[in-house]
This record gives C-alpha cells, sequence and structure tokens, in this order.
C-alpha cells in the first residue's frame, strides 16, 4: 500500500494481507541499499498468523519517493511517523542490519511506541569498511560485489539455497542494483556514522531478541557483545537466538528459521 509520510508517498508492503489496526502491528525494517523484499518471507508468514505487517521502503528505496535520509536518526524520526500516520500505538519493530539501528534507536527514544524488539545482524556501533565506503560512492558493481562475498556463507556463495533454482548472491545484487543512485552510499555512511547506538540500548524497557547468523562475516558474533551488555536493561536482557549455517542475508539464507524464531519470541513472556 501507499502512505504519504513526511511529505512524500511511501510504500509498505503488507504481506499479502490487508493493513488490520484490530491486530498487534509488526514493522520490518531492511538494510542499507535494500528494500521491503528482503522481508518477503517473513512478511507473508506473520500476516497470516495472526498479525498487521507493514514492510516499508525507506526513503528514496525501492518505490517510496524523495531522497534517502542521511542519518539513522532522521530514519528513525520517519519510522515514528509512519507509526502516526497509521494510528498505530504500539508496534513490534524488527530490524536488519542497518535496520536494526533504525529500530534501536526508535525503541529508546519513541520507548512508549515499541513493544518488542527483533534485531538481526546487528552490531553497535556498525563501522563500515572504509574501502567500501569508497565503492559506493565511486564504483556501485565493485561495492555489490563486496556485499556479496561478505553477506553469505560459503555454502551460499558456491550455489546452496532454501529454494532450488534461486541464486542467492544474484537476487541479492540486482536487488542493490534497483535502487537509485546514491541510495547505498547514503545508507552505508549513516550506519559508519552512528555512534549513539549503545547509550540507545541502555535506554531500551522493551524485551529484546537479537538474531545472529554463525557464518556472519558483516556483523560477526563476536562483535555483538557490547550490544548485548548495553540491553541489559531490557526485560530478561538480550536474548540471543543463533541460526546455524547463516550469514549476514540471515533471511535469505535461512527463511524458516528466522521466522520461527520471530514467532516464537512475540508469543513468549517476560
Amino acid at each position: 500500500m501507499k502512505l504519504r509520510i513526511s511529505g512524500a508517498d511511501s510504500y509498505l508492503y503488507t504481506g499479502g494481507k490487508p493493513h488490520d489496526p484490530a491486530l498487534p502491528a509488526v514493522v520490518l525494517i531492511h538494510g542499507a541499499g535494500h528494500d521491503h523484499s528482503v522481508w518477503n518471507h517473513q512478511a507473508r508468514a506473520l500476516a497470516h498468523h495472526g498479525y498487521s505487517v507493514l514492510a516499508p521502503d525507506l526513503p528514496g528505496h525501492g518505490r517510496s519517493e524523495g531522497a534517502p535520509l542521511a542519518s539513522i536518526e532522521d530514519l528513525a524520526g520517519w519510522l515514528n511517523d509512519l507509526l502516526v500516520v497509521l494510528d498505530i500505538p504500539r508496534a513490534v519493530l524488527v530490524g536488519h542490519s542497518m535496520g536494526s539501528l533504525i529500530a534501536l534507536h526508535t525503541a529508546a527514544h519513541y520507548a512508549d511506541r515499541v513493544s518488542r524488539l527483533v534485531l538481526i545482524g546487528s552490531v553497535a556501533p556498525m563501522p563500515v569498511a572504509p574501502a567500501l565506503l569508497d565503492a559506493a560512492r565511486a564504483d556501485r558493481d565493485l561495492a555489490h560485489a563486496m556485499i556479496n562475498q561478505w553477506s553469505f556463507a560459503p555454502t551460499t556463495a558456491l550455489g546452496q539455497s532454501p529454494t532450488p533454482g534461486f541464486a542467492l548472491t544474484l537476487m541479492n545484487r540486482r536487488l542493490m542494483e534497483r535502487q537509485a543512485e546514491g541510495v547505498l552510499a547514503t545508507d552505508l555512511a549513516a550506519c559508519n556514522a552512528y555512534r549513539a547506538g549503545l547509550d540507545a540500548a541502555a535506554l531500551v524497557r522493551c524485551p529484546v531478541a537479537m538474531i545472529c547468523g554463525d557464518r556472519d562475516q558483516m556483523t560477526p558474533f563476536r562483535a555483538t557483545q557490547p550490544l548485548q551488555q548495553a540491553l541489559a536493561n531490557a526485560p530478561g536482557g538480550a536474548r540471543i537466538i543463533t541460526i546455524k549455517d547463516a550469514g549476514h542475508a540471515t533471511m535469505a539464507e535461512a527463511p524458516d528459521a528466522v521466522t520461527d524464531s520471530i514467532r516464537g519470541f512475540l508469543t513468549q513472556t517476560t
């Protein structure tokens, strides 16, 4: 569906079901250089099992108008505007990579609107290699190749896929290629510049789950510990869910495991 947010038309995928304000809302927030389609499996599953799903294309991404926003703080403000426009009092936020930083900042600074928080492929801070930043600005093809090299587990890079006939690395490359010029560079710069993640985590007071691929090279499990520790004030602390044989592109490489992990967390009592 299309929605006017912050003065621009924005696209939101709803998982094949219309948005229903009577159901608990789950907002799925994509990462750098991507759009809502990275959530297709999770969105459909949640929408058909009792949730109202909203998977937006962030500004300037996919089918959403406007320029990409240059900071995680601005993106969190935009996400809050989305909840205000739809009159959603409280929502579950699920974010991947850059999207996890947006979700984290929103949960910290718009806390009344967030009931639960799921962070996938998340670390704070989230530095980006200078070579990738440079490539994103000057040579998109090289940047896309670098991201594909670092985003997938070795078996996926060799062609393994949970869906026969689908090459995940090629699909990811085409997804990044269809974003407008400058989108990836803006997104990666926003991740690299965001230094408020641990302070934001200390403010989170809703239940939190962190989903980590055990073969993730971009946000490896060992690098998640500062964020885990900073989330100590969340009820029960951060729940850690490890997805076996998955890299940073966790939702694509292990769609069922990620979906089951999210659904299991949403049904847990605090």
